[in-house]
């Protein structure tokens, strides 16, 4: 046995005009996880023809990490008309590859272009066995459109969102295993699927990116003092509730709450939140330095602040729960079956029910006003997310993967 593991990632590579590859440093991150759990991995991606995008590094040959990683890059192809003249052969290439392959792994979500759905029907109609894995329910994501932007926006989003719920759970049907990422992606489709369902999660923080003992000492004891800092980091996209966060922000100011906050990432919603600050007076007390390159700093950033401020509408699993948690920053935003199974342990944060932005004001107002309730919820911040590592989460869903799938 070859011990190869096929997989489908929806993360595009990019291609500079030598031809070198570029992969998202996550994404890469993940790829020599892998390869630490199986002897070969090769993993189908979307090949954007943009250029390249800040975070994505070029993927050498000669790099160790990958040495036992193989690119295959897919024709990007999300609208109708590009997916239909690429399918028949991208659709030959996949089933090659999957008859190569020993273990089978595609992520899914999505319509037109969605190839992890493609090779999952591909493989069942082999009688191939395959996991199936997502971290978010896109139909919902799609559905949440409807009439928040342009009108071709909402017909698409009204369009498409109906058939790609039923091309999720034909998937997930069909699947001998499958992965979820975080209880609200489990709750949604668990009920759907004939074989095995798992929670899993998908981080790429290591033992030694986790806050240290001493600073989160002083985290705690400088915390009594001085103005609340809050902190996101993530799209400035609907989804992300960018607009409910200002709503608290103004609502907190309204309060007279002393407060700093800041959201890390850029988005198609930034220019009007930039408006809606402005116009709202908080331009000296928020700031919105856009998309962070450097990941460390990033990580700087949630250890500094003393709140993860998050307003997220849809049902997704995000990484930036659990970094935040890690770096000892308790959580202040709306509840869910993810963010509340989080902290279930520990008790790591502080949530109201989505879309209540008067009851998520008054309960951050009500943690300024006591600081050593925020410190104890510091503390507990840190204990829940000190099980997450990536070594630990990748080598776990590798485990599942060879117990629920017969290789070939």
């Amino acid at each position: 046995m070859n011990d190869t593991l096929l997989l489908y990632a929806p993360v595009p590579l990019h291609q500079d005009a030598e031809g070198g590859l570029f992969v998202e440093s996550q994404a890469l991150n993940g790829l020599q996880l892998w390869a630490r759990n199986f002897s070969r991995v090769v993993v189908m991606m979307p090949l954007d023809p943009g250029p390249v995008p800040p975070g994505w590094v070029p993927a050498l040959p000669d790099d160790p990490r990958l040495d036992r990683v193989v690119f295959e890059p897919l024709p990007m192809a999300y609208r109708p008309d590009q997916f239909l003249r690429h399918l028949p052969a991208t659709q030959r290439r996949i089933r090659k590859l999957i008859s190569e392959a020993d273990w089978l792994s595609f992520a899914i979500g999505g319509l037109f272009g969605d190839w992890g759905a493609v090779a999952a029907l591909t493989a069942h109609r082999m009688g191939r066995p395959f996991a199936a894995w997502t971290d978010r329910v896109e139909s919902q994501v799609v559905r949440q459109e409807i009439g928040t932007g342009h009108w071709r926006t909402t017909l698409r989003a009204r369009l498409t969102h109906r058939p790609m719920a039923m091309l999720e759970r034909a998937v997930v049907r069909r699947a001998s295993l499958g992965l979820f990422h975080g209880r609200e992606t489990f709750e949604t489709y668990a009920p759907h699927a004939r074989g095995p369902a798992e929670i899993v999660h998908d981080i790429h923080i290591s033992a030694g990116d986790h806050i240290d003992p001493d600073r989160l000492a002083a985290k705690t004891a400088g915390v009594l003092t001085g103005p609340l800092r809050l902190v996101y980091a993530g799209r400035a996209d609907p989804m992300k509730g960018p607009f409910d966060w200002i709503e608290v922000l103004e609502q907190l100011d309204r309060r007279g709450v002393d407060f700093r906050a800041r959201w890390l990432g850029d988005g198609t919603d930034r220019p009007a939140m930039i408006a809606r600050l402005e116009a709202s007076g908080l331009t000296s007390r928020v700031e919105m330095p856009g998309f962070l390159v450097d990941r460390e700093a990033v990580l700087e950033e949630l250890r500094d602040a003393h709140l993860f401020l998050f307003c997220h509408l849809t049902p997704e699993s995000p990484r930036c729960l659990i970094e935040a948690l890690a770096s000892g920053c308790p959580l202040a935003g709306y509840a869910s079956a993810y963010s509340s199974d989080l902290i279930a342990t520990h008790g790591g944060g502080a949530l109201v029910p989505r879309g209540d932005t008067a009851a998520l004001a008054e309960v951050i107002a009500g943690l300024e006003a006591d600081r050593p309730r925020l410190a104890q919820l510091i503390a507990r911040a840190a204990a829940d997310g000190a099980p997450f590592t990536d070594t630990e989460v990748f080598r776990q869903r590798s485990q599942v993967i060879r117990d629920h799938l017969g290789a070939a």
